[in-house]
């Protein structure tokens, strides 16, 4: 699928991505709405003021205003992205080997943000094939988990998030990522986002839970075990 770029402003504007083996690489802007003076630097700004007053575009040209289930649903994705990224900094201290696959998920996620700003009622056939989730990272997901629980000790009681600062972002991310899921369901059900999105995010929850006690693991530490209070 190709790739939609969502800035921090979510969707100031599109770039065409191709993917390569180690990642993604941008090409030119899909599109401008700015003009130039001949000499003029063409370095677009961070700020467009598109959204002052409240409003901001979709892929497809609407223009919604900003509470949208639409523009919540890739604010968490956006965070969920930027959690991540910051539990891969603390596996990289760490000299975790699971890096590749958080480095993996943050481009995913990209791909869940281009797909949830594609909202199909007002999407052309070019939109969708342009956007198209693909399952392919679900089954991944899934062999993932399998691979680290048959490493794990069985889970015979709550933990708490835990498990030195690895475990403990990775975690948070979690929890980020069942906001994220639970902001996608409307948008799925109402049939305006593929439902593999959602299908992804539910098992990329699953996917942070079983890497942080991974890691907790690898780490030697002790994850917090849930204890009622007398």
């Amino acid at each position: 699928m190709t790739l939609v770029i969502i800035r921090p402003a979510l969707l100031r504007g599109f770039m065409r991505t191709q993917r390569t083996i180690s990642g993604y690489r941008t090409h030119k802007p899909l599109c401008s709405d700015r003009s130039y003076a001949p000499g003029e630097d063409k370095s677009p700004k961070i700020y467009t003021k598109t959204g002052d007053k409240g409003f901001s575009s979709t892929f497809t040209g609407e223009r919604r205003p900003k509470e949208d289930h639409i523009f919540v649903a890739l604010g968490n994705t956006d965070e969920l992205s930027s959690a991540i990224g910051l539990a891969r900094e603390f596996c990289l201290d760490k000299g975790h080997t699971f890096t590749h696959q958080l480095d993996k998920i943050q481009c995913i996620l990209q791909d869940v943000g281009s797909n949830i700003a594609t909202p199909r009622s007002s999407a052309r056939e070019s939109h969708r094939k342009r956007t198209k989730f693909s399952p392919q990272p679900i089954t991944e997901l899934e062999m993932w988990i399998d691979h680290f629980t048959e490493e794990l000790p069985p889970l015979t009681n709550f933990i708490l998030p835990s498990g030195g600062k690895s475990s403990a972002a990775l975690h948070l991310a979690r929890t980020v990522c069942r906001r994220a899921e639970r902001s996608v369901a409307p948008i799925v059900r109402s049939g305006e986002t593929d439902p593999d999105v959602a299908k992804f995010l539910n098992r990329l929850s699953d996917y942070l839970f079983t890497v942080a006690r991974y890691a907790a693991m690898k780490e030697g530490k002790e994850e917090k075990i849930y204890t009622r209070p007398e």
